[in-house]
């Protein structure tokens, strides 16, 4: 490492004309900057410079050997200043993992990154939770309580959770009143869980609680849900934007609307602590003004439901 800052020290020497000049431009003694280059040359068992009380000449070694130090220090400036525009400037490759009903929520909340000529955007939406650091992820959105880990969470906000079904579902098979109703209804539950059911807790408007054990007909994916309720399969939780669009112009319609649903709080959760590049930031900011603007609480999704 040594010789590489001698060598970066021969070539501002070389491009300042002087010892005293470098000394300068390098916040260095004369004497430092002297000691080095003796130390340079001693190390290369030749002469680079031919110096005299007036000015410094290159010897035949020395405009050899400037050329590859000249090229090392441009190339080094160069590096920096790539690392300060992705410092500054969103660009490269953003990789972003969120559960599998993100899409259509992630494709507005990140609008603005459009302006960025330089940015690529890699989404990994999938509602299996997959290693941050071996899938080479930037920023993941998780939702739920987090597992204790080494990544850095930030909690953007929450979204809020309603239950509903299609017009035609309950057309069919009636309103449920009160929760207990529901046992008596086909449930569309979450693929994760691993007993076929679903446990649901709803705050009434008196503030009582009911906790049920729903088994559900049809398991799946949030995307594959909203698709199945839509089609009339039965009872599911509005959970993704695409959910919360239906509810808003009536595909889909809110069931038990008086009882509430605890929201989901929303994290953000990267793999390394300390500064973050320009792309990660800004998605940062443009998540949590997203979450933190438009309110997804259960009874926003209501408000646009007409309910």
């Amino acid at each position: 490492m040594d010789q590489l800052k001698r060598m970066a020290i021969f070539a501002e020497v070389v491009a300042s004309g002087s010892m005293t000049a470098a000394a300068r431009q390098l916040g260095m003694t004369p004497s430092a900057v002297s000691q080095h280059l003796r130390q340079l040359e001693r190390s290369l068992g030749l002469a680079l410079l031919h110096r005299s009380t007036r000015r410094l000449a290159l010897t035949e070694a020395g405009e050899r050997y400037h050329a590859g130090c000249a090229a090392m220090v441009a190339a080094a400036r160069s590096a920096d200043q790539a690392l300060v525009r992705l410092r500054e400037e969103p660009e490269g490759e953003l990789r972003l993992a969120a559960p599998a009903g993100f899409g259509g929520l992630l494709a507005k909340a990140l609008a603005p990154l459009r302006s960025h000529p330089r940015l690529s955007l890699r989404l990994l939406l999938d509602d299996t939770v997959i290693d941050l650091i071996e899938s080479r992820v930037d920023l993941a959105l998780r939702v739920g309580p987090l597992a204790d880990s080494s990544l850095v969470a930030r909690k953007l906000g929450s979204m809020g959770r309603q239950l509903c079904a299609s017009p035609a579902y309950l057309a069919q098979r009636g309103w449920p009143a009160l929760p207990r109703d529901l046992l008596q209804h086909d449930w569309l539950g979450g693929k994760s869980g691993q007993s076929g059911s679903d446990m649901l807790e709803l705050q009434g408007p008196g503030g009582e609680r009911e906790v049920l054990r729903l088994q559900a007909r049809v398991q799946a994916q949030v995307t594959a849900q909203h698709a199945l309720c839509l089609a009339g399969w039965g009872i599911g939780l509005g959970v993704s934007e695409d959910d919360r669009q239906a509810l808003a112009d009536g595909r889909l319609l809110p069931v038990l609307p008086g009882w509430r649903l605890s929201d989901l709080a929303v994290y953000a959760v990267t793999p390394r602590r300390g500064d973050q590049p320009a792309k990660v930031r800004h998605a940062l900011d443009l998540l949590a003004g997203y979450f933190g603007e438009r309110g997804h609480s259960a009874e926003a999704t209501l408000a646009a439901a007409g309910v």
